[in-house]
């Protein structure tokens, strides 16, 4: 008799949770079990052997927590996974210097974080004694793993997580929590044959099916690199000077995009008018104004002024 009892709060404290996290404008939520992530760590460990992760060293960091949710959040039993749509109605002039999608309007992680702390909020308000924590891209969690796991999408060969009806321009959270849920099952892969991500990639950071060089990304030499960027990818950048969207604008399962209906994410409307020649004359005001609470404040005014100074011909 108990069992069943326990059953039926389980189901219901899943429903309610994504009931909840569905009011908050999330596009979809997923649920896996809390445990060791024993397919990621080989992969994790290689990637890491062969240095992909270039200077980013913070990536050598916290390897068990990374693995592990539940050396994250003691006693952790669900790991809820959550998708967030940045996909934009407009986009920057054609012939400008670049940005990727993600970063047109408001910090993503502040965004996220206060849907966050509100559904965490909401949890143990209706479930009661609940422990958890809130993550979005900011800790040790291998959130696109955690959100295949939940069947939210399937990992594509760029690496990036794909969900058939609305593609890949969407944010990953999650909430670690130590209550039992209903755990959702794995979808199934649809890239096929098709190796469009593999083909577009103008540095060749995708270097086989999955396998993604974090040391030649365009984002990484544009955001993560602190030096100078090295004269051999002269060239190759396509005119992206903050991050990079190649690999997910050729994606045909991008085509079922659909603009979010997220207002911080609305660019500063200047920054879709800007030309090649309003943005090599960009000043530190400018920029400011433009990028007050924007994620492109990870590179710096003097950041952006390096990659377009490289982009230059």
């Amino acid at each position: 008799m108990t069992q069943h009892v326990n059953m039926n709060a389980t189901q219901k404290h899943t429903h309610l949770i994504k009931t909840e996290a569905k009011r908050l404008g999330f596009l979809s939520c997923g649920i896996s079990k809390a445990a060791f992530l024993e397919e990621e760590a080989p992969r994790l460990e290689n990637w890491l052997k062969n240095n992909m992760h270039g200077q980013m060293h913070y990536m050598e960091n916290h390897f068990d927590k990374r693995l592990d949710p539940t050396k994250l959040v003691e006693g952790s039993k669900s790991v809820i996974s959550l998708l967030y749509n940045y996909y934009p109605s407009q986009q920057q002039k054609s012939h400008s210097y670049k940005l990727s999608k993600y970063a047109y309007g408001t910090d993503y992680h502040f965004v996220i974080k206060d849907k966050l702390k509100k559904l965490l909020h909401f949890i143990t308000e209706k479930i009661g004694e609940v422990h958890g924590r809130a993550f979005v891209d900011s800790a040790p969690v291998l959130d696109k793993a955690w959100a295949a796991k939940s069947g939210l999408g399937w990992i594509g060969k760029h690496s990036n997580l794909i969900t058939r009806q609305v593609g890949s321009f969407y944010f990953i959270a999650e909430l670690i929590l130590d209550i039992e849920l209903n755990y959702d099952q794995p979808t199934t892969d649809h890239c096929g044959s098709c190796t469009a991500c593999i083909d577009a990639c103008p540095t060749q950071a995708i270097v086989e099916s999955h396998i993604v060089d974090g040391s030649k990304c365009i984002s990484y030499f544009t955001i993560e690199l602190k030096n100078e960027i090295p004269t051999a990818v002269k060239g190759q950048f396509e005119d992206w000077m903050f991050g990079c969207d190649i690999c997910q604008d050729v994606c045909p399962w991008n085509r079922f995009s659909k603009p979010h209906n997220e207002p911080l994410f609305h660019p500063h409307p200047d920054l879709l008018s800007m030309t090649k020649k309003d943005w090599e004359e960009i000043t530190q005001d400018i920029f400011q104004n433009i990028f007050k609470k924007s994620a492109v404040k990870r590179t710096k005014f003097n950041g952006l002024k390096r990659n377009i100074e490289f982009l230059k011909d």
